[in-house]
């Protein structure tokens, strides 16, 4: 017979029961802990206590310069590519104007992507700006000069796709309006690079301004200069579109273009007529360089074909072509091509508002007589580069 009592009373049924489940809910809850723990180190957000090994790809501790060097060659230029992204801060924002690079010899606060007001200093702190101040800044090896209303702002966007161009957004005006301050203050005003990269800039007065040539040739012999052209007549409507959009009152396209109407002499004084003489500004770029050294992208192809000439543009600059017809669509609207992805970011890019305005209706015989007028400078301009852009058909 079994005692009686406390201490020969049976457990209960329901009391191994509720120890179990809660046994279970534990451990169901540890492995929740575990797994949260688990991707919260994938996503590179922890340090384990138990030392983790400092500087290896994808094991949670961001590395430093002398860590990233110890990568292979992909992982670094993959690790490179994120840390640019995130730190991406020059890209001119919805409200640039691209219009003022041309008229205002100061540098904009926070150029593209890699402008001249950037600053390796605004990136993060700790690792990640030790990393980007790994790069040093350089004069630079490639300047587009020329020519203005020719589609340079267009070039530089492009090319700034490129994981090896790194280019000043605004445009520094150094060899035209600010050769005084020297060539350790234009040096600072460009973005820092690693090795590889190259240092671009952009300023399409250059092409006009007589001491330029040699003040580019005296930092060095081996800068590659290109030149975007366009049809002069074209240009030159565009250039007095951009001026009437700014002052409204000013004369008509057909009194500024003739000095004597009658007579059907052209102002060759006036600057929107005066840029156009592609031939007699390239003169003095020849005494002091190469023709090989320089290269002349067409500005109508830029529009109908970009990939094919940003295929030339990368071709001279010795870069792998990785800009393709990948990376462009055709904006009817603003009759551009523009970017499906732009640089240090996953949205389409199209230049701005003040880009692709409508030209005003210039009479027929005015047209002919300009053309008439670039005819023989064109056509020697062909001459002296090898290329017939085709503007006298």
């Amino acid at each position: 017979m079994a005692p009686s009592g406390p201490a020969g009373a049976q457990p209960s049924p329901a009391e191994p029961l509720s120890r179990s489940i809660f046994r279970k809910f534990l451990l169901m809850l540890c492995s929740l802990l575990t797994s949260l723990y688990v991707f919260y180190c994938l996503a590179e957000r922890c340090q384990p206590g138990s030392g983790p090994v400092a500087g290896v790809p994808g094991r949670g501790v961001p590395a430093g310069p002398r860590e990233l060097a110890a990568w292979p060659a992909g992982a670094q230029r993959k690790r490179l590519l994120q840390l640019r992204q995130r730190r991406r801060r020059g890209r001119p924002g919805p409200g640039y104007n691209s219009d003022q690079d041309e008229q205002n010899p100061g540098l904009a606060a926070s150029p593209g992507g890699s402008g001249a007001g950037s600053s390796v200093a605004e990136a993060q702190s700790g690792t990640l700006a030790l990393l980007l101040d790994e790069g040093s800044k350089q004069l630079p090896q490639a300047i587009i000069i020329g020519v203005k209303k020719g589609g340079t702002r267009a070039l530089l966007e492009f090319l700034r796709v490129h994981p090896d161009v790194r280019a000043v957004g605004a445009e520094p005006h150094f060899f035209d309006r600010s050769y005084h301050k020297g060539l350790d203050w234009y040096r600072d005003l460009m973005p820092r690079t690693l090795e590889g990269q190259i240092t671009m800039e952009k300023t399409p007065s250059y092409f006009v301004t007589r001491e330029a040539p040699a003040r580019i040739s005296a930092m060095s012999k081996d800068t590659k200069l290109i030149v975007v052209v366009r049809d002069p007549v074209t240009r030159a409507i565009s250039d007095y579109t951009q001026t009437l959009s700014k002052r409204p009152d000013i004369p008509s396209f057909e009194s500024l273009t003739f000095r004597n109407r009658s007579a059907g002499l052209i102002d060759t004084s006036w600057s929107a007529i005066q840029i156009g003489l592609y031939a007699k500004h390239l003169e003095p770029w020849l005494r002091h360089f190469p023709l090989g050294q320089m290269l002349f992208v067409s500005g109508e192809r830029l529009v109908s074909d970009p990939a094919g000439e940003l295929r030339r543009v990368q071709d001279f600059l010795g870069l792998k072509r990785i800009i393709t017809d990948k990376h462009f669509y055709f904006n009817q609207t603003k009759g551009f091509p523009c970017l499906k992805k732009a640089e240090g970011s996953g949205k389409p890019h199209c230049l701005g508002k003040t880009k692709g305005r409508a030209h005003p209706v210039i009479a027929q015989e005015v047209l002919r007589q300009l053309r008439d007028f670039y005819r023989p400078f064109n056509r020697k301009f062909y001459q002296m580069t090898g290329r017939d852009f085709g503007w006298d058909e």
